[in-house]
C-alpha cells in the first residue's frame, strides 16, 4: 500500500462544539483524546457492496478509535477524520459510532472532504463529562499487489494524534498459505489462540510516529473470505468461525467492521444496528 501521510495540522480527533461561547472557554485544552485507535488490515475478506466487477482482490481496512471527553461538560458536535483517500480506489463501506452504555450502534450520515482527505460526521450521543465515545470506520482499497498465486501488501501509518494504546491486526484470509508478515509480531503481544491473526500493540504512540508492515501469501482461491464462511458445511457463520478460525470471529464481533458491509450482519449479530 502506498505510504499516506497525514498533515498533523488537521485534527483527526476535532470536536466542533454547537457551543461557541463553550469552545472558547476550553480553546487550550485537548477536548477529545484517542484513548485507543485499532486497525484491523483484511486481505480478501469482502467486497464492497457496490463492486460490481471482482477481478482485483480487496483489501478491506477498519479502525475502531475510542476518545474521551475530558470537559466539564457534555459534548455533541462534528468529528472529523483524515483517511488516505488518494489510495487505488478508495470507497468507504461502513460508518457508525456506539450509544454511552455500547449497547446500540447507530450507523451514521458522514461528509467526505476529497481536498482535505477527510470525513466528518455529527456524533449520534452526547458525550458525558469524562466518558468515552467509540466510533468505526471502514474503507476498502485496491491496495494488494497481484502475482499470479502470490499476494502482497505493504502498509504504513503515521500517527495524527497522540495515542494512548494502539495496535494492528492483520487477518490473513482463508486458504491462504506461505504466510509471511514483517515485522515478526511479538508472540506474548499477539492472539496464540487466533489462528491467522497478527497483532502488533503500541503503548504511548505519538503524533507522527510511523509504523510499517508488509504481507505477502499465497492463495489459489478468489472467493472472498466472508463467502467461503458462509459457505463451509452450510452453518452460520459464528458456528463455523468459532471451530474452524477463532481469529476472524473475535475480529469482526469486537469491531462489526466488514461484515455489516458484506451483508453479513444476520450471522454475526444478534441484532441490527440501530439508525437515527
Amino acid at each position: 500500500m502506498k505510504k499516506f501521510l497525514m498533515n498533523i495540522n488537521i485534527l483527526i480527533c476535532l470536536l466542533l462544539l454547537l457551543n461557541p461561547s463553550n469552545a472558547a472557554g476550553e480553546e487550550n485544552q485537548n477536548i477529545l483524546t484517542m484513548e485507543e485507535l485499532s486497525i484491523k488490515v483484511m486481505p480478501e475478506f469482502a467486497y464492497h457492496p457496490n463492486d460490481v466487477k471482482k477481478e482485483q482482490p480487496p483489501l478491506l481496512i477498519g479502525y475502531q478509535g475510542t476518545m474521551r471527553n475530558h470537559s466539564g461538560l457534555p459534548q455533541k458536535g462534528q468529528i472529523e477524520l483524515p483517511l488516505p483517500m488518494e489510495e487505488k480506489n478508495f470507497r468507504i463501506g461502513y460508518v457508525a459510532d456506539y450509544s454511552s452504555d455500547l449497547s446500540k450502534v447507530y450507523e451514521i450520515e458522514y461528509i467526505i472532504d476529497q481536498e482535505k482527505g477527510t470525513i466528518s460526521w455529527t456524533t449520534s450521543e452526547e458525550i458525558q463529562p469524562n466518558d468515552v465515545y467509540k466510533f468505526v470506520v471502514e474503507f476498502y482499497t485496491d491496495n494488494i499487489i497481484v502475482e499470479k498465486e502470490k499476494k502482497s501488501i505493504s502498509y504504513q501509518f503515521k500517527s495524527f494524534t497522540d495515542i494512548g494504546l494502539f495496535n494492528v491486526s492483520f487477518i490473513q484470509p482463508l486458504q491462504a498459505k506461505k504466510v509471511v508478515i514483517n515485522p515478526a509480531p511479538e508472540e506474548k503481544k499477539t492472539h496464540a489462540d487466533e489462528e491467522g491473526v497478527y497483532s502488533y500493540f503500541f503503548q504511548g504512540m505519538k503524533a507522527g510516529e510511523e509504523k510499517s508492515f508488509t504481507l505477502t501469501y499465497e492463495r489459489n482461491e478468489t472467493t472472498p473470505t466472508i463467502e467461503l464462511m458462509e459457505k463451509q458445511e452450510q452453518q452460520p457463520v459464528d458456528t463455523v468461525v468459532n471451530k474452524k478460525n477463532p481469529g476472524i470471529f473475535s475480529i469482526a464481533a469486537v469491531s462489526g467492521v466488514g461484515l455489516i458491509a458484506a451483508g453479513a450482519v444476520t450471522f454475526l449479530m444478534k441484532r441490527k444496528p440501530e439508525k437515527r
